[in-house]
């Protein structure tokens, strides 16, 4: 422990909609950006550093109207009936962070820096001679980094004048994140948080297993089963999820076990906790961005024809790389039945465009523009060609119009779709169970290892 605190928190709970407060909405910074920033950073051989804003939402100035009741034991003696109006805002407000966010947003600005346009908590500051700094904003947590270290000492002083800061040196730990900072690359893993969900549940001390769910197993609803604690189920659930911020090899897997969570049995709690024992054996693992890694944004998308065997939905997945790790990854269901491996390749490959047009914009902010074509592998050739041609026959005549705009993409030269080999489809590795040799060899390519400094 190193200090006590008092504060003065605010019955938010009582504040009325239209009277007190309007809009509360604050953004964050994205994971998939955060990555992004830090494989830049690797690429570049730039170093990320960490500040941290003391009594955040303090700083916030409201333009409500709010009145607040005297603390107890501290009332104004003969004005005991009387009330505070707030000027600045105080932890336990709907609109505090709101505040906040605000106030630190003008302040940007006034320092001249550019709000990137799809990344509201990303802010660019570029001087002569192609200098840049780059700040990214999660609530009070920021990290910084750019190629000039008299920007980031300007920067530095200034943000200590305005606020009451915590400067935390080279980023090592931001959200639950470990990051390594090396000559070779920068390495992210959640080591720490995966320790403390395995005491959690009692998994600390279990036999590992080589991979998160045994290939070719299906998990469907049980009815029959024996129901076990559904708020224990959650929980495990909940955790694994943020786990996921750095292991997209369990992403399918803990996408798969959170479809049960209404009525879990004792087979999906099983299917659960061999997570956390492949997560027991493989604790030390996460991304790693290597410097001098591949400076293109490249993409792979996938799915699983009908394999949900409960609603017989297809499972959409992609995985984006930049600087030999990936930054942006998902699996999910589709919303809709398809009728042909061709429609569900096409609907997977069209989300995985609408991404790429978000994560080359998002560069573009970073001065890390794509001058070519974001190259999208797929391993179906149907989807290919119905991306590239205007044709309409039994298999595609049907599919919704919103999923042709991967033909828009394509054409304009946004993205290219690229056949490879199912063999080296690094996306499949979040539609379905593999085998144990075939997940490995994906997982390696997906840039999830074992940390390079631990011998």
């Amino acid at each position: 422990m190193d200090k006590y605190k008092a504060r003065l928190v605010v019955k938010g709970y009582t504040q009325e909609h239209g009277v007190d407060y309007t809009e509360v909405f604050a953004p964050v910074a994205r994971l998939d950006t955060i990555r992004v920033v830090i494989s830049l950073a690797a690429l570049k051989e730039w170093t990320i550093y960490q500040l941290e804003v003391k009594s955040t939402f303090l700083h916030g100035e409201l333009s409500e109207e709010v009145f607040v009741e005297q603390p107890p034991s501290y009332e104004h003696k003969s004005n005991e009936q009387k009330v505070y109006r707030l000027k600045k805002a105080l932890y336990g407000l709907k609109q505090a962070p709101r505040a906040w966010y605000s106030h630190i947003e003008s302040y940007f600005m006034k320092e001249g820096f550019k709000k990137c346009h799809y990344e509201h908590t990303l802010f660019i500051k570029t001087g002569k001679g192609g200098k840049i700094l780059i700040v990214c904003l999660y609530v009070d947590d920021l990290i910084f980094t750019g190629n000039d270290e008299i920007m980031f000492a300007e920067f530095k002083k200034s943000m200590m004048l305005e606020f009451d800061m915590t400067e935390l040196g080279k980023m090592r730990y931001f959200l639950g994140i470990e990051v390594m900072q090396r000559s070779d690359g920068i390495f992210i893993n959640q080591k720490k948080y995966t320790q403390e969900v395995l005491e959690r549940f009692s998994m600390d001390k279990c036999n590992p297993v080589h991979n998160p769910m045994v290939p070719g197993f299906k998990l469907m609803k049980n009815g029959d089963g024996v129901r076990v604690d559904s708020t224990f189920y959650k929980k495990i659930v909940g955790s694994l999820m943020y786990l996921t911020a750095t292991r997209p090899n369990v992403m399918f897997v803990v996408s798969l076990i959170s479809r049960f969570m209404d009525c879990p049995t004792e087979l999906h709690l099983q299917s659960a906790k061999r997570i956390l024992r492949y997560l027991k054996g493989t604790i030390d693992f996460g991304v790693f961005y290597k410097k001098g890694g591949n400076e293109e944004l490249i993409a792979y998308t996938d799915s699983d024809y009908a394999g949900d065997l409960d609603d017989r939905k297809s499972t959409s997945s992609y995985v984006f790389m930049l600087s030999s790790g990936a930054v942006s990854w998902s699996t999910k269901k589709q919303h809709v039945v398809s009728l042909s491996t061709t429609e569900a390749e096409f609907i997977a490959a069209t989300s995985c465009a609408c991404q790429a047009i978000w994560l080359r914009r998002i560069l573009e902010g970073l001065n890390h523009a794509q001058h070519d074509s974001t190259t999208v592998y797929c391993d179906n050739s149907s989807t290919i060609k119905l991306s590239k041609n205007l044709v309409m026959h039994g298999r595609c005549k049907h599919i919704d119009v919103r999923f042709h705009f991967l033909r828009e993409l394509t054409k304009d030269g946004t993205v290219e779709m690229v056949h490879c080999h199912t063999q080296e489809q690094v996306a499949d590795i979040m539609t379905k169970p593999l085998k144990l040799d075939t997940f490995l060899k994906l997982r390696d390519l997906l840039g999830v290892c074992l940390d390079p400094g631990v011998n």
